[in-house]
């Protein structure tokens, strides 16, 4: 973190996200590097927090510990299944839906609340995307102030996802969710994870390309150069890097977009 976070620092982000564990196992470690983002580094930084594996008073808790340390942002999740279950299982005296978290986030008149959107759909949504859809509408009701989609490889699915939601009223940010691809096989496996779609052009391009990661890596800031542009000139709202923990594909694709130095 002390190397990569004042790298990214560079193309001067509106914000730092920090991922929190399934069953909370990172919890104390979420907050922890979320102080010390904002304190240290002095950024503005976001807290995950899932349902998972969590009651209401450990939430509650967590919120109470986000507070004192002076954190004001947070994306609420319902989460994914813990280890060793194939769905989620919502704990005794916790939340089954994340609708349900946004509300007890928000309740406490705190904090600024972010919420994930899926421009295809939900893995777990067998109804159709527009259900899906619809659904995070029902957070965004409820006290969300902004939307991070999952990562997505063809635009026009977020096209349809962000008319969707502004038909029906909703006027929050969307923020579009963007990987540059890195490996082949890491890729492969992430959107086997969530439900993404890799394109024609992505799948025949590392079909090519195999384990040259170096050239895979090529490809994938191209790509996300390519695609973030396309965005801006569309009117999005904002870009939320996936960066896995490393800077350097991600600074490269910031820097042929013209941010920072």
């Amino acid at each position: 973190m002390e190397k990569i976070v004042p790298r990214l620092k560079e193309v001067n982000p509106t914000f730092f996200s920090v991922t929190y564990g399934a069953g909370g196992t990172t919890r104390d470690k979420t907050l922890g590097i979320v102080d010390q983002l904002q304190r240290v580094q002095g950024v503005p930084t976001m807290a995950h927090l899932t349902c998972v594996g969590s009651t209401r008073e450990d939430i509650g808790g967590f919120l109470e510990d986000a507070k004192n340390s002076d954190i004001s942002n947070i994306l609420a999740l319902r989460g994914d299944p813990s280890p060793g279950q194939e769905s989620f299982v919502k704990v005794e005296g916790g939340f089954e839906f994340s609708h349900e978290l946004v509300a007890y986030v928000k309740s406490s008149e705190l904090f600024s609340i972010g919420v994930a959107g899926f421009p295809e759909g939900h893995i777990a949504c067998t109804e159709g995307r527009e259900v899906d859809w619809d659904r995070l509408k029902s957070k965004v009701d409820r006290g969300a102030d902004f939307v991070i989609t999952q990562l997505f490889f063809d635009n026009s699915d977020f096209y349809a996802f962000r008319d969707y939601l502004q038909a029906k009223g909703m006027k929050v940010p969307i923020l579009a969710g963007i990987i540059p691809i890195l490996s082949g096989r890491q890729i492969q496996r992430f959107t086997k994870l969530c439900g993404s779609r890799l394109n024609e052009e992505i799948s025949s391009r590392l079909n090519e390309l195999g384990d040259d990661d170096a050239a895979v890596s090529a490809f994938g800031i191209d790509y996300a150069t390519r695609q973030c542009e396309e965005l801006i000139a569309n009117g999005v709202e904002g870009l939320h890097f996936y960066t896995l923990n490393k800077s350097r594909a991600t600074l490269e694709v910031a820097r042929n977009l013209g941010f920072g130095k």
